[in-house]
């Protein structure tokens, strides 16, 4: 018997590379979750598109603020794409729908979620604002998922408007409520997760009205975050580890910043190309970036990092005392 032969994964995704970025187009990580382990992310959404324009999101300001569902790209294309990754033998743990927006707004997320069932047995993650949970179609579409992360983040529709900056058609009762039916419907798993930032909504009665909300939801775990890459305001202050004990305290819940995570991976052999095929979606520290070529055998960071520094597509934060990288 002829041995098997195992094509380079930078081969293998030759085909399902967009031509003119020559990135992958759907695709990308897998990447760490300090949630779910190696993510392979797939993003069925335009870059920067939702419903909402967060203050602390870490792709910056939403560019195409919608609350309407659309077919944004075939679902064909986006199975073609996975069709090719799982050729490969690269691990990953999760197929994470999320990328570079908001996912539900997808027409055709449900379908999708189907075909990537019958293509492998990892778990299916939906990575949500939640926003859209109050659309009896999205529940039903977001039943055949195994695990749903939705946000909560506001008490009231001040704080709703403040923090999220939702279309105008949106409004907080009609969010929480529809959090709150769809996790009494669904049979999946339904890991909640709150955005903490400091003056924002750290404060002794918001945590209060917090707790009285979270009795109302059905949920399995609750992940209390901070921002740790940069925000899209720059005012926007992450919690220290002393507020954040406090926070759990009062809600209960795990401090994601007590979870730790794996390394990037992308098949992309030019490591510039690499680094924005990831950062398109998951913004990147000068650290994982040298973490990340280095398990690549690349024994000059600077040389890299001085070509993303000069790249135009990509704009540096310095944030926390270090370069974050994130394509504009």
């Amino acid at each position: 018997m002829e041995p098997i032969r195992i094509e380079p994964l930078e081969k293998i995704l030759n085909s399902a590379i967009d031509d003119e970025s020559r990135l992958p187009r759907y695709l990308y990580g897998p990447v760490p979750s300090r949630r779910l382990g190696l993510s392979l992310g797939i993003s069925p959404i335009p870059k920067k598109t939702c419903n909402y324009s967060c203050i602390y999101c870490q792709l910056g300001r939403t560019d195409h603020l919608t609350n309407t569902r659309q077919m944004f790209f075939p679902v064909e294309d986006i199975v073609r794409e996975l069709d090719q990754f799982l050729k490969s033998p690269v691990a990953f743990d999760v197929v994470t729908i999320v990328g570079e927006g908001e996912p539900t707004l997808y027409l055709g997320l449900g379908h999708l979620i189907r075909l990537i069932r019958l293509r492998t047995e990892k778990p299916i993650a939906i990575i949500t604002n939640g926003a859209l949970l109050y659309d009896r179609d999205v529940q039903d579409e977001l039943m055949a998922a195994d695990i749903v992360l939705p946000s909560l983040d506001a008490v009231d529709e001040d704080q709703f408007r403040r923090i999220h900056r939702p279309h105008r058609r949106l409004t907080f009762s009609q969010v929480f409520q529809g959090l709150v039916e769809f996790s009494h419907r669904t049979t999946g798993r339904l890991w909640l997760e709150v955005m903490l930032m400091a003056g924002v909504n750290d404060d002794d009665e918001t945590l209060n009205r917090l707790k009285s909300m979270l009795d109302m939801v059905r949920y399995d775990r609750l992940y209390l975050n901070t921002p740790v890459r940069p925000p899209a305001e720059p005012w926007v202050r992450p919690l220290e580890h002393e507020q954040m004990e406090r926070a759990v305290d009062r809600l209960g819940g795990i401090s994601i910043d007590l979870l730790a995570s794996e390394g990037f991976y992308s098949a992309i052999a030019d490591p510039v190309d690499a680094i924005k095929s990831i950062i398109k979606r998951h913004p990147m520290n000068q650290y994982e970036i040298s973490d990340f070529l280095s398990a690549r055998g690349f024994e000059n960071p600077d040389e890299v990092l001085a070509r993303l520094n000069q790249d135009e597509a990509i704009v540096v934060i310095d944030y926390k005392g270090y370069h974050t990288y994130r394509l504009k």
